[in-house]
């Protein structure tokens, strides 16, 4: 496909669409945008070429709008809250169609169906870091601090049980300390789980964020950023370790100031031959 044809932004919160936006632009494409009331930053309206606001669940005039502006490829991007698909679900005839085929309401379904369902009207979904390569979780040690024999246990076994969760679809991240599960990520997202485990663990806290088996670099990638640490300040956590290359780093270098700030350690490991973490 030329470079110089436009490209839908299927758009949540944070700023991740926007610097996709800034990136395309770049690339000589133009963009061609929905936002989602109440969740995507309004700053992505001005950015665009062309832009329309929906409401979750509005799949046929996601696509109507896509059509319209001649948009073969498309990324989903940002946060979607996961809580309001019980509550700020409003569904045109086209969404309430594909719903009601998904036997298993977990992201992944939901997220493979939406995009399988814009591939056959002739609308490729692509990978969401196209542009934006640098935003990929480094590997190796990131902050001054370095873990100690018994954090380096911890990430080992986060690791594994965050895999076999990842599996479940269920979530991404866990909090540990001394071999021993203090939360579990689900609906409520990573910063609850970390302020949930967190509060139990206090200065031993290990945190631990990885990719589901089989993750589909199309979407829904776990993302760390400023936020996350502060989160992890706040309930006095100790170790961070993530995926390398397998998640999405924002504004590191302020993320890592903060880190390095409050004596947090911040690791990225890549998977070894036996399937747990490559550690320092």
């Amino acid at each position: 496909m030329s470079t110089s044809e436009p490209i839908g932004i299927i758009a949540g919160g944070g700023q991740f669409p926007l610097l996709f936006a800034q990136a395309a632009h770049a690339e000589g494409r133009s963009v061609v945008a929905v936002g989602h009331r109440h969740e995507t930053d309004m700053a992505l309206e001005g950015m665009a070429d062309c832009f329309r606001w929906v409401k979750l669940g509005q799949l046929g005039k996601i696509l109507q709008f896509f059509k319209e502006h001649a948009v073969r490829e498309a990324v989903f991007l940002g946060t979607i809250t996961k809580t309001k698909i019980f509550t700020e679900v409003w569904p045109d005839l086209k969404g309430l169609s594909l719903w009601n085929k998904i036997d298993v309401k977990h992201d992944d379904s939901i997220l493979r169906a939406i995009a399988q369902a814009m591939e056959e009207e002739g609308i490729r979904v692509v990978a969401s870091t196209l542009y934006l390569q640098d935003l990929l979780f480094p590997s190796g040690m990131l902050t001054k601090k370095r873990p100690t024999p018994a954090q380096l246990d911890d990430i080992r076994f986060g690791w594994g049980v965050c895999r076999e969760i990842g599996r479940l679809d269920i979530g991404q991240c866990v909090v540990v300390r001394d071999s021993t599960v203090l939360a579990v990520e689900a609906i409520e997202g990573t910063d609850a789980a970390i302020a949930r485990g967190g509060a139990l663990g206090r200065s031993k806290a290990v945190v631990v964020k990885v990719k589901k088996p089989g993750q589909d670099f199309r979407f829904d990638l776990p993302a760390i950023g400023p936020r996350t640490i502060a989160g992890m300040i706040e309930v006095r956590a100790a170790v961070l370790a993530v995926e390398a290359g397998q998640a999405l780093f924002f504004d590191r270098a302020e993320a890592l100031r903060l880190a390095d700030k409050a004596g947090i350690v911040i690791v990225g490991c890549r998977e070894s031959a036996d399937g747990g973490p490559e550690l320092p």
